[in-house]
């Protein structure tokens, strides 16, 4: 019998992933699960390392001069470059063949996504602005996702969990990745340089020429690449940008014949150096901090400490779930049949492993004072750590539903 006309099927916000888009969700978070695993590994290293006898070895390699960077400046501006240009080939190929292309199905995670931006934003805000020592504009630390440790959880605890939670989650990261992305171009570039901005917006499009022209040398790719990041270095902003920006004009679409877009082929290259080096790299002189007893005790009068924790661990599970929850209630979107919205629930408290990129941002945001960037990082490890062991609680809990 068909079905009356006036009456319409409601969309699902988190809708089954099948064919071609599974098979690639599936490479994704292989990768990136165990992308997670090095990158919790390097994160006890530098912990370990930094808070060892030998603190003034890894702080003397951490600001060691190479060339015109240091070690660490190499890692999170250059390492980290990789990572971004993967975000920006990923943001690209969800807007157009993915599930961002579709609006019915791309509201509800992006709802989600930028709701659990703007509340930890808020929670920040508010922690800093009622007292005399906060610190005001360090309001995007706890506004970023680390998809690569939330997946490493999720992998690990959820084998049973249905294949939407984990799209939806990974769809979560892109938009959160990207709302990263505009951040750190907006707020945090340092002075403007107009030529070398210029010469690096030459560069990106010449790499949208060569891809539109079907050209795949590598001889060709690599020089434009770094050139493209030297001179978005050298203009100001901040040099991630340059990989993000060369990402998103990488062509996502495959030509009648072609059995892979070279968006496909170059992630499959690499995503393992972004998610077995470049990020751990990141991490192992990122997450260097200091925990002693003293240092413990002022994160909990420190009002960013305070505002970045609670941003993660209370902003984040809030703004996902509220997210989510309220463009299901007020749209025609409802959730999957597979999912009931305690799995939202667990992956929003997820969503708080803030990790890479809010490290990145700490760094960013207080810039020339070691020991707020030292305390906001403690701050993000912390509650990284917390939302992690909270969330693979809940989530072992709702595998061993579906296990059963």
């Amino acid at each position: 019998m068909s079905q009356h006309p006036r009456i319409r099927q409601r969309k699902r916000a988190f809708p089954r992933v099948l064919g071609r888009e599974r098979a690639f969700l599936a490479d994704t978070l292989r990768a990136e699960t165990t992308g997670g695993l090095l990158l919790l590994a390097a994160a006890v290293v530098a912990l370990a390392w930094a808070n060892s006898p030998w603190q003034d070895a890894y702080h003397h390699l951490r600001e060691t001069q190479l060339g015109p960077l240091t070690v660490e400046a190499w890692a999170s501006d250059g390492a980290l470059t990789l990572f971004f240009y993967l975000a920006g080939v990923e943001l690209k190929r969800e807007l157009v063949v993915g599930t961002l292309s579709k609006l019915s199905e791309a509201v509800v995670p992006v709802v989600a996504a930028i709701a659990g931006m703007v509340l930890p934003a808020i929670i920040y805000l508010i922690a800093n602005l009622v007292t005399s020592d906060g610190k005001p504009h360090g309001w995007a630390v706890p506004t970023a996702t680390d998809i690569a440790f939330a997946l490493a959880v999720l992998a690990i605890v959820g084998s049973s969990l249905p294949s939407a939670l984990r799209a939806f989650l990974l769809t979560l990261a892109v938009v959160d990745d990207f709302g990263a992305i505009l951040v750190i171009a907006v707020f945090f570039s340092h002075g403007f340089h107009l030529l070398p901005l210029l010469a690096a917006v030459a560069l990106i499009a010449l790499w949208y020429v060569l891809q539109r022209r079907r050209i795949r040398t590598p001889f060709l790719y690599v020089p434009i690449a770094l050139a493209a990041w030297w001179f978005m270095h050298e203009s100001g902003i901040h040099a991630t940008i340059a990989g993000v920006a060369l990402g998103f004009v990488t062509r996502v679409v495959a030509d009648p014949g072609e059995e892979h877009a070279p968006a496909e082929r170059i992630e499959h290259r690499l995503r393992p150096w972004s998610a077995g080096v470049a990020v751990p790299l990141f991490a192992l002189f990122a997450a260097g901090v200091t925990l002693s007893g003293g240092a413990v005790r002022q994160l909990l009068t420190d009002p960013v400490a305070i505002g970045v924790a609670a941003g993660l661990l209370l902003g984040k599970t809030i703004g996902v779930f509220g997210g989510s929850w309220l463009t299901a209630r007020f749209t025609r979107a409802e959730l999957n049949s597979d999912l009931a919205w305690r799995d939202v629930g667990a992956v929003s408290v997820l969503a708080g492993i803030g990790f890479t990129v809010a490290l990145l941002i700490a760094q960013l945001a207080f810039e020339g004072d070691a020991a707020q960037v030292e305390r906001a990082k403690a701050a993000v490890l912390i509650a990284s750590v917390a939302a992690a062991l909270i969330a693979a609680l809940l989530l072992a809990r709702r595998n061993r539903a579906y296990a059963d």
